[in-house]
């Protein structure tokens, strides 16, 4: 059973089996809900398995989408949800891309897992995001450095639901504790930046948008 900052999600998604684990994780979501801001822990496919009421307070006003929901998986919710770019500042070089680069390593570790196998489908069959993926992504790395591509130390835009934070910049933490990466977890914590401290220039880009709605993202 997983669980959601303490509450049981509608969907489970399987977590290690022993009591111990299990109990862990059940103290662990009670600590991550004592967090002021977004905190999220991810598996490898970044299936979320702990999220607290800041995360979900920040991504409260997307639409329903039956694949990419922030509070599912994350990685989906970047790449696919439409409403992300209206969160996510500067959506496609400050998210999309280094989430991408994450994506492209993971593949590389865990080639044969079906979940991530999945959504190389789905980049696959968007001929813009295909080519943001193959091509434009190792331009754009060559470009910034390596460095450019870790989240831990990044400093990247939010629009905040909240009007008391706003257009603002988050610095992205992982701060992930042992027992959780034996498990294969990963916590990242999003810590809001104030208005006087945030960089200019933090709003989102307008997305482009195909015929049905979805979001598209332009070939770097």
């Amino acid at each position: 059973m997983a669980y959601q900052a303490g509450r049981q999600r509608s969907q489970p998604r399987p977590v290690p089996e022993t009591v111990e684990a299990q109990a862990y994780l059940q103290d662990y979501a009670a600590l991550l809900e004592a967090v002021q801001f977004p905190s999220v822990v991810f598996d490898h496919r970044w299936d979320v398995v702990l999220s607290n009421a800041a995360f979900e307070t920040l991504f409260g006003g997307v639409g329903a989408h039956p694949t990419a929901m922030p509070g599912d998986n994350f990685l989906r919710f970047v790449l696919f949800h439409p409403d992300a770019s209206t969160v996510l500042g500067e959506h496609e070089s400050s998210w999309c891309l280094p989430m991408l680069a994450h994506f492209a390593a993971a593949v590389e570790r865990h080639g044969q897992d079906r979940g991530l196998q999945s959504i190389r489908r789905e980049i696959a069959q968007d001929p813009i995001m295909d080519a943001a993926f193959r091509h434009g992504l190792p331009h754009w790395i060559r470009a910034v450095g390596p460095d450019a591509v870790e989240h831990d130390g990044a400093v990247r835009p939010l629009v905040h639901p909240d009007p008391r934070w706003g257009r603002t910049d988050c610095r992205i933490v992982d701060d992930t504790p042992k027992t959780l990466r034996d498990m294969g977890y990963t916590r990242m914590t999003l810590v809001l930046r104030d208005a006087a401290r945030s960089m200019p220039g933090g709003g989102p880009r307008k997305s482009r948008t195909t015929r049905n709605g979805a979001a598209e993202l332009r070939a770097v």
